[in-house]
């Protein structure tokens, strides 16, 4: 549910030259062009085609230009594929963090137990299930909002979204059953959070965004429990920064987990990947 310090909302938009799709209304396009949106058409069309009314449309217009993130403007990202619901407070998921759901669907089977932590909007746990088929899918964030986003992205895939701060809320019959633990935590350095866009750490819960001291406190929360929680031959898949990777995955040889790192240099992404040392148990 978070990105690093360096990352900026994703500049590719949702396809909006699909035919039939509005052609974006001229005051639209002025007066994003005169908010300093790069995108200005693309985003007058998206918006065109979601506002269900002209004062709708004026209203959604008038909020992006205020500096509200599109998504939010919008009601949706799109994602894997997905239209995912987000809204105000509630983190966007990043482009880059595909890879942490391509990463996740390799080693996922249908039938397989899969936790979301840090889940945000539900985003990661939802395209996974639609990746992989069938599974029996938790999902958990501390922030109440995107816990109420989270259940209905869910609800397609039957998935269980819990509030609280991460294992505390999972029920106790998934200890030692978790064949997929994927995690997006905050991971921005709390000195780096005033760099990042306004989107961004004006419009996002600084929850989803602040990482501590060194971007990694809930990282290492999260692999100091892993243990317990995996099932044998389970993975932990926690996104990262390239700079970071290497202290997350010491975070993860800690807590007895053997660490690899994947990278996509396309999506500037980074993965770390621990499973149980052989003859650990939680």
């Amino acid at each position: 549910m978070s990105h690093p310090a360096s990352s900026l909302p994703d500049s590719s938009l949702p396809d909006s030259s699909l035919p039939g799709a509005p052609l974006p209304p001229a005051f639209a396009v002025a007066a994003l062009r005169a908010a300093g949106c790069v995108f200005a058409e693309e985003e007058a069309r998206l918006i065109a085609g979601t506002a269900r009314t002209p004062a709708e449309l004026a209203a959604m217009v008038e909020r992006r230009t205020l500096g509200l993130p599109l998504e939010h403007v919008l009601g949706w990202a799109e994602f894997c594929g997905l239209r995912v619901a987000v809204g105000p407070g509630v983190f966007v998921p990043r482009r880059r963090t595909e890879f942490l759901v391509r990463e996740a669907a390799a080693l996922a089977r249908p039938g397989a137990v899969v936790v979301d932590l840090c889940c945000g909007s539900g985003a990661v746990g939802a395209a996974l299930a639609a990746a992989v088929g069938p599974v029996e899918l938790h999902a958990a964030d501390i922030e109440p909002a995107a816990v109420r986003y989270a259940r209905r992205n869910v609800a397609a895939v039957g998935g269980r979204v819990h509030l609280g701060d991460l294992y505390g809320p999972l029920p106790a019959a998934l200890r030692g059953r978790v064949d997929v633990l994927v995690v997006n935590a905050p991971y921005v350095p709390s000195g780096a959070i005033g760099l990042l866009p306004p989107e961004a750490r004006d419009h996002e819960p600084r929850v989803a965004l602040d990482g501590g001291a060194d971007g990694l406190d809930v990282q290492r929360r999260v692999a100091d429990g892993a243990p317990r929680w995996l099932a044998p031959g389970g993975s932990l898949l926690i996104e990262t920064s390239g700079r970071q990777a290497p202290h997350t995955a010491a975070a993860l040889a800690r807590a007895g987990l053997v660490p690899r790192a994947a990278v996509c240099d396309d999506l500037d992404a980074t993965v770390v990947v621990g499973t149980p040392a052989a003859g650990r148990t939680g």
